[in-house]
């Protein structure tokens, strides 16, 4: 596919994303706009709009990839990830019955906050800063990953710098988050979650079409595939997808990095009550779980489409390179644009809100805006927007860093 479409088609989605932002932040750009959305964002918008920041671009073209993967002495991974996204689905369920009552008891706006009054200033300060260190880590690597994706589809073309097209990347999103924050993230997440999910459903009807089935016969072809094994009970021991370690690794990893996040936390904690904020939980949870099924079957198509078109998946190097080598390269146009537009969609998503949660932390724990007599200051919203900046470039320090390993 040629790169100058599918660049044309980049620009023109962060001119959109430009829109909105101008448009949500018109006349309200304070520190309570940016870190709560003064707490009154509707929870239909925030629990549809967070299947974007929790999915990643990572998962958009590693999951489906995966499936196929065969580990040492081991058969496929089929669909046995979906083990760990019902653990993920419980541990939903404890952050929205346990968490998000305590943190708005507290009427939080970080919620590292919270270790203050129960550990301690020192563990408080420690929560927060490994929060900071480990989301800048996380969500550089998630941006990484899918820019070695754009460069190596789009740019590499042009012999632009890697370094140009990451810094690109964060500009922009920087400027549609630098003023509205949280306020603007809900409604352009809610934007780039119906995309992604737009992504996933037309890539199954384009793989189904290309091997000439209706989308009945491609489901019924993936369920009675070998690939649509899930549960794994044996080898409890040896084998790292048997049920009991995914699930319970699922539940477990969902309550320390979604409920004790603040990135995917603070959009909890931007509606008017707790009870809108847990139905917010439990709508997300629904849908988080069925889109990991469309991905995993979307995967199993990929497979399909690889075997029936003679691809060699090895000759690909990752697996990672299956779904957008298939969509760039063998669909056509309208479907590598849509691949485009679901991988833009969930990357940008993930780095917007972490920039903004990062953002929010690091004035609330360590500059203590909480604490402020008028937080709104406008001295104080020039300080937010320095840090905003600041992180931003860190951000393209620390990819650059992994470019270089």
């Amino acid at each position: 596919m040629s790169p100058i479409i599918l660049f044309s088609f980049i620009i023109g989605y962060f001119a959109l994303l430009l829109v909105v932002a101008y448009f949500t932040s018109r006349g309200s750009s304070d520190n309570s706009t940016f870190f709560v959305a003064n707490r009154n964002a509707k929870w239909y918008m925030v629990a549809f709009g967070m299947i974007g920041t929790a999915l990643s671009g990572v998962t958009f073209i590693s999951v489906p990839g995966d499936i196929g993967n065969t580990p040492a002495g081991l058969p496929a991974n089929n669909f046995s990830y979906f083990q760990f996204v019902l653990g993920n689905a419980v541990g939903f369920l404890v952050i929205a019955y346990v968490l998000l009552p305590l943190y708005y008891r507290m009427n939080l706006t970080s919620i590292y906050t919270y270790l203050e009054e129960r550990l301690g200033h020192r563990s408080y300060k420690s929560g927060a800063m490994i929060f900071l260190i480990s989301r800048t880590i996380g969500s550089a690597f998630r941006l990484y990953l899918v820019a070695i994706v754009l460069q190596r589809y789009i740019f590499d073309a042009w012999n632009v710098p890697f370094i140009l097209t990451v810094a690109v990347c964060l500009i922009l999103i920087w400027l549609y988050t630098n003023k509205g924050g949280l306020k603007t993230i809900i409604v352009t997440d809610t934007l780039q979650t119906t995309f992604l999910v737009l992504a996933v459903v037309l890539s199954i009807v384009f793989m189904a079409d290309g091997m000439n089935w209706s989308i009945t016969e491609a489901m019924e072809q993936v369920k009675g595939s070998s690939y649509s094994k899930v549960f794994v009970w044996e080898n409890l021991l040896g084998d790292h997808r048997n049920f009991w370690k995914h699930f319970i690794g699922g539940m477990f990893v969902t309550i320390a990095m979604t409920g004790l996040d603040q990135d995917l936390m603070q959009k909890n904690l931007s509606m008017k009550t707790i009870k809108e904020a847990q139905v917010n939980m439990m709508t997300f949870t629904g849908i988080f779980v069925v889109i990991n099924i469309f991905f995993l079957c979307v995967g199993a198509l990929l497979y399909f489409y690889a075997e029936a078109n003679g691809i060699n998946v090895a000759e690909l190097g990752k697996s990672d390179y299956l779904y957008p080598e298939i969509a760039l390269n063998h669909l056509g146009m309208l479907p590598g644009i849509v691949f485009m537009m679901g991988l833009t969609a969930a990357t940008f998503a993930t780095t917007d809100s972490a920039l903004t949660a990062l953002t929010t932390s690091y004035c609330v724990d360590f500059l203590g805006f909480n604490k402020k007599e008028n937080p709104n200051d406008p001295a104080l919203v020039k300080q937010r927007n320095i840090v905003h900046f600041a992180f931003s470039i860190v951000m393209l320090l620390v990819i650059l860093v992994f470019h270089l390993i």
